[in-house]
């Protein structure tokens, strides 16, 4: 007899069925959070809005925290691939590079406004979240750092990969409540305004060098 995991029931396994339901629980989690914020996300909102039982939540989530983090972490990885692709498709020069990330970032907040709130509002709102967005920022300045270091390619007065890494982080932490206020309103700007001052300002911040001489 076959284990559970590989029976098949109208073509589907256990494990195929199970990660449906996973699929659809994060999907409702999403909807939730990227609309009315983590203080709605709740076990029992998250099963009614995916149309499952309790039952299968804890299928495939410790508690309501763990979905949070599968959530954030889901949108968070969207991003950081959307970033990456744009930047390997674009040409090998500052500039181009800069403006292929950022616009990229901004395009994936602009299709999907909930993207923002999870990994933008959210994470000032929520401690959990707030405690996800710290961890998973090293990530995201990582990319930016690696444009930074490369775009000096080891120039005996250019930054450092310390130089580079310190002015991704800097940036990374500001340019999070600058996208923020652009979702909410409160920095009335267009989206080719706000990509052209983000490059600006990634450009303008990258030669910063702390070593000496």
């Amino acid at each position: 007899m076959a284990p559970d995991a590989e029976r098949t029931w109208g073509g589907t396994t256990l494990e195929d069925r199970r990660a449906t339901r996973r699929a659809q629980l994060l999907d409702a989690g999403f909807e939730l959070l990227g609309t009315s914020g983590a203080a709605s996300v709740t076990v029992r909102g998250v099963c009614r809005a995916a149309g499952l039982t309790e039952r299968y939540f804890y299928e495939s989530f410790a508690d309501r925290d763990a979905l949070l983090i599968a959530v954030h972490a889901r949108v968070a990885e969207e991003a950081r691939v959307a970033i990456a692709d744009a930047v390997t498709a674009a040409p090998p020069d500052p500039l181009a590079s800069a403006s292929a990330a950022v616009g990229a970032f901004v395009d994936l907040l602009q299709d999907d406004p909930r993207r923002g709130r999870v990994l933008l509002e959210e994470v000032f709102a929520d401690e959990l979240l707030t405690r996800a967005g710290v961890d998973l920022m090293p990530s995201f300045a990582a990319l930016l750092a690696e444009q930074i270091a490369a775009s000096f390619g080891g120039a005996p007065d250019g930054p450092d990969r310390l130089d580079a890494r310190l002015t991704s982080v800097a940036l990374v932490g500001a340019l999070a409540h600058l996208f923020s206020g652009w979702l909410d309103g409160t920095i009335a700007v267009t989206r080719e305004r706000l990509v052209a001052h983000v490059v600006a300002l990634i450009l303008a911040a990258a030669p910063v060098s702390s070593r000496k001489g």
